[in-house]
């Protein structure tokens, strides 16, 4: 009886147990979301494919029409490939669109975006497709035996640039278009307060002329430019502010695992120092003040620090000003330097600028066409012409070296548009940098770490021009109120993911340990019954 039993329990044992098997094979598979991308042989010409570019645009005319041009090229390239093109005025409303999107898979194909965003994504059930294998594919990777147009190759893109797009050690993106922070400096006010601008320019330079213009005369007016209005030091990133503050002092910000060291000590140095000078009114923010540039061609400002993308709209002939003309103060030299610096001869800047993203789909033809037309945004009829708008710098060798941009860089100052001679000296200083420049770790929390680390500075500088007691206990307030604000408690395990890190998950739910136990009964059954039949064999023999 028994033996007939375990006979028949162990057939249905046995069924049970490969249905229970498939079940969760196919449950795993669900929670991952889209399967990952396996490259075609082929790219199909003959099926009608449409994707959907997401770009980001400062109404800037000129953007708009490479975008356009480049569009219309690559249609022409591949007349099966239909681009939707979107235009965006902000990188932050990319961002949320894309993660309201991601809930719905309903992704573009591509997107400008940042490696801090990206991190955010890959949350998002393998939504955003690894290009690392993709690069080296020899038919359609980078400069691919069958991509039909003249791409770079791996190593024509500036390599410091393509590490910037790894996620826990796997490319996520290619590099767009590069840029950091200048100092674009009033010379003409400097020598005018008895200084001499030297070409590497220190924190404490900075903080000293900036004191030194806050002098007035009699009428109320500041000695140095003749009227009521004068912010000596405007800062256009705070976030960008702080972070390099710190790492050009050696501090700590952040692990690539995720964790936040922004809280502390020396950060509280670096904001009294920037304390002082906003309660003296020598120093502001573009939050608390508005756009540098506009005050620089103005003549109420000495030192402007914004991206050297930026670089168009500083000075007095500068070409996207956008002041009344009467304001402007036209016999002033702007000139461009480095950022300051703590040690000169260990400069250090950030590097950012714009990457570009794909998104995995069900349709491997239509991933691959979205592949494809990234890599076209690295050619160099994309690259040079839109390097040309701004002063960014084009990301591959096989443009910064051809002949054509290096004409466009030997031409600075032939006019104010194309060749504004700011912008020019603005890319020319990037390019001499480019192996002094770093990135932060990138891991999701991280574009709010950045935030909060600006915000740090805002909220000073604001304290300070309320005439507000900045003190120790102001400080432990401040680092509570943007560990709140930023929910930066609650990083931990989702920033490790991220990164690649093991983050530690804490307990097990309660329903995760009752299918350990059930798939423990179930072995431990199984086991029985091979007991049983080995017993009953040797019985069976004898």
């Amino acid at each position: 009886m028994i033996g007939k039993f375990f006979k028949s329990f162990g057939k249905h044992l046995v069924l049970a147990f490969a249905a229970f098997s498939c079940l969760m094979l196919t449950g795993c598979h669900a929670s991952s979301g889209n399967a990952g991308f396996q490259m075609p042989e082929e790219f199909d010409t003959s099926k009608d494919i449409e994707i959907t570019f997401w770009a980001k645009n400062d109404t800037n005319k000129a953007q708009t029409t490479i975008y356009e041009e480049s569009v219309t090229a690559f249609e022409e390239i591949y007349p099966n490939i239909k681009v939707n093109l979107r235009f965006y005025t902000d990188y932050g409303k990319i961002y949320n669109d894309v993660i309201t999107n991601i809930a719905t898979n309903t992704t573009p194909n591509v997107c400008i975006t940042y490696p801090d965003h990206i991190a955010t994504y890959l949350t998002g059930n393998n939504q955003v497709l690894c290009l690392s294998d993709l690069i080296d594919d020899p038919k359609y990777g980078l400069g691919g035996s069958e991509v039909n147009f003249d791409a770079p190759e791996k190593d024509e893109v500036v390599s410091k640039y393509l590490e910037e797009c790894e996620i826990g050690g796997k490319l996520y993106a290619l590099p767009y278009m590069r840029s950091s922070e200048a100092l674009y400096v009033n010379k003409t006010y400097v020598e005018k307060l008895g200084y001499e601008l030297p070409d590497d320019i220190t924190w404490d330079f900075i903080w000293e002329v900036s004191e030194e213009a806050m002098k007035k005369d009699g009428d109320d007016n500041f000695v140095v430019n003749g009227q009521k209005v004068l912010i000596p030091f405007i800062y256009k990133s705070t976030d960008n502010m702080m972070i390099q503050l710190l790492k050009q002092n050696g501090y700590d910000y952040t692990t690539e695992a995720g964790d936040v060291l922004l809280f502390n000590d020396d950060t509280k140095g670096i904001l009294e120092e920037i304390a002082v000078h906003a309660g003296t009114k020598s120093f502001s923010t573009f939050k608390i003040s508005s756009y540098p540039g506009n005050f620089l061609n103005a003549g109420q400002c000495i030192f402007a620090i914004d991206s050297t993308a930026g670089a168009t709209w500083m000075g007095p002939e500068a070409p996207l000003s956008d002041i009344c003309s009467d304001d402007i103060i036209s016999d002033i030299d702007v000139v461009v330097r480095r950022i300051p610096q703590v040690d000169p001869s260990n400069p250090l800047m950030i590097s950012q600028g714009p990457s570009v993203c794909v998104f995995n789909k069900e349709d491997p033809q239509e991933v691959l066409a979205s592949w494809l037309f990234t890599q076209f945004l690295l050619t160099n009829d994309v690259q040079i012409p839109y390097a040309e708008t701004e002063g960014y710098v084009p990301v591959t060798l096989k443009a910064q070296n051809s002949a054509e941009y290096l004409d466009y860089l030997s031409r600075g100052g032939e006019n104010n548009t194309t060749y504004y001679s700011i912008k020019i000296d603005a890319t020319k200083m990037l390019l001499d940098n480019i192996e002094n420049t770093f990135i932060t770790p990138v891991f999701n929390g991280s574009a709010s770490v950045r935030d909060a680390a600006g915000q740090l500075i805002e909220n000073t500088s604001k304290s300070m021009r309320r005439k507000q007691t900045v003190d120790d206990a102001y400080f432990e307030k401040l680092y509570d109120d943007i560990i709140s604000l930023y929910r930066l408690d609650q990083l931990g395990a989702a920033a490790g993911a991220s990164s690649g890190q093991k983050p530690d998950l804490g307990p097990l739910p309660a329903g995760a340990k009752a299918l350990i136990i059930a798939l423990l009964s179930v072995w431990a059954l199984i086991l029985l019954y091979f007991c049983f039949t080995k017993i009953k064999g040797r019985r069976n023999n004898k």
